[in-house]
C-alpha cells in the first residue's frame, strides 16, 4: 500500500526536484542529444543490495516535470524490503528523457532508501516494546521533509519539524533564561498550544522539568542506572525521551528501562545510500 502524502508534502516534493534538475541539467542534457529526438526507450531500475525501498513521490515528480510522457510502473511500495537484483520501478518514454532524469531519480531514491533502510535497522531492536524511535533535525539542509519521510517509511516516527513547531529547550537556553522554571514559564506565556520538551542533564535538573510542567524531559547521555531511576521518578508526570550517545550495542537496554521515546541522529545523518543500477531494456 501507497503511503499517503498531503498537499504540503506534495509541494516540498516539487519544489525539491526542480531544484535537483536545476542543478544538474542547467542550460540542458547535452549527451542526452546524442539519440535521436523520436527514439523511445524502457529502462529497469534494480537494487543491488538488501534494504527498504523509499521514494517514490521523488521519481514521479522527476518524470513529471523532465517529460508528461514518462511512464513509471511500480513493482514495490515505499516501505517495503527489498532484495539484492530486484527490480523496483520501470520507466517508459522518450529515451532522451529517460537519461536526462536518471540520475535525478537515483539520487533521491537511494538516499531515502538509505534512510529507511539505517531507520528500519534501529527500529527493529525496538520491536516488543512501548518506546517509539524518533528522528531529529540531523538531516541533509533542503532535504528535511523528505528524510523524514522516509524515517515514517522505515518505521520511525518524526519529532519536531523544525524550530516553529514545537520547544526544545536546551542548555544554552537554560542558561540564556535563567534556569529550566524561568525557561518553562515564558515558553507557555509565548505559546502554550506548543509541545514543550525541556533537555536535562541530570535527576535534579528532571524533577524540575516535573515541577515546571513540562510536556516531554529529553535524558540527556543518561546511563542506564540513572534512565531507570527517571522512569520510575517520571510515571505519569511527564513523557521521556533519551537521546546522546545510543547505538545499537544500547538501544535495546535503554528501550527496556521504559522510556517513552529514543531520538537517533544516526538514522538520518549517517545513512549509506542503497546501490542502484538503471538499464535500458
Amino acid at each position: 500500500m501507497a503511503m499517503p502524502i498531503s498537499d504540503d508534502l506534495q509541494q516540498t516534493v516539487t519544489g525539491n526536484v526542480r531544484a535537483a534538475l536545476a542543478e544538474d541539467v542547467g542550460s540542458g542534457d547535452v549527451t542526452a542529444e546524442l539519440i535521436e529526438a523520436d527514439s523511445r526507450a524502457r529502462a529497469r531500475v534494480i537494487t543491488r543490495e538488501q534494504g527498504v525501498f523509499c521514494g517514490e513521490p521523488w521519481v514521479r515528480e522527476t518524470c513529471r516535470q523532465v517529460s508528461g510522457d514518462i511512464r513509471v510502473d511500480f513493482g514495490v511500495n515505499d516501505g517495503d524490503a527489498v532484495d539484492p537484483d530486484q527490480a523496483l520501478f520501470v520507466l517508459e518514454g522518450p529515451a532522451r528523457s529517460l537519461l536526462t532524469a536518471e540520475r535525478t531519480i537515483l539520487n533521491f531514491v537511494q538516499l531515502l532508501s538509505g534512510t529507511a533502510t539505517q531507520t528500519r535497522r534501529y527500529a527493529d531492536l525496538l520491536a516488543g516494546t512501548s518506546t517509539r524511535l524518533l528522528d531529529t533535525r540531523k538531516t541533509i539542509p533542503g532535504l528535511r521533509a523528505a528524510q523524514k519521510y522516509a524515517v515514517r517509511a522505515g518505521g520511525g516516527h518524526n519529532h519536531r519539524i523544525g524550530l516553529f513547531d514545537a520547544f526544545l529547550v536546551k542548555e544554552n537556553h537554560i542558561a540564556a533564561a535563567g534556569g529550566i522554571r524561568a525557561a518553562i514559564e515564558r515558553a507557555r506565556g509565548l505559546h502554550p498550544a506548543l509541545t514543550l520538551e525541556v533537555e536535562v542533564e541530570n535527576l535534579a535538573e528532571l524533577e524540575e522539568a516535573i515541577a515546571g510542567k513540562a510536556d516531554i524531559a529529553m535524558l540527556d547521555n543518561f546511563d542506564l542506572e540513572d534512565t531507570r531511576r527517571a522512569v520510575s521518578l517520571a510515571r505519569g508526570k511527564v513523557a521521556l525521551e533519551a537521546s546522546g550517545g545510543i547505538d545499537d550495542t544500547r538501544i535495546r537496554a535503554i528501550a527496556e528501562t521504559g522510556v517513552d521515546y529514543i531520538s537517533l541522529g544516526i538514522i538520518t545523518k549517517q545513512v549509506i545510500p542503497m546501490d542502484l543500477s538503471m538499464r535500458f531494456v
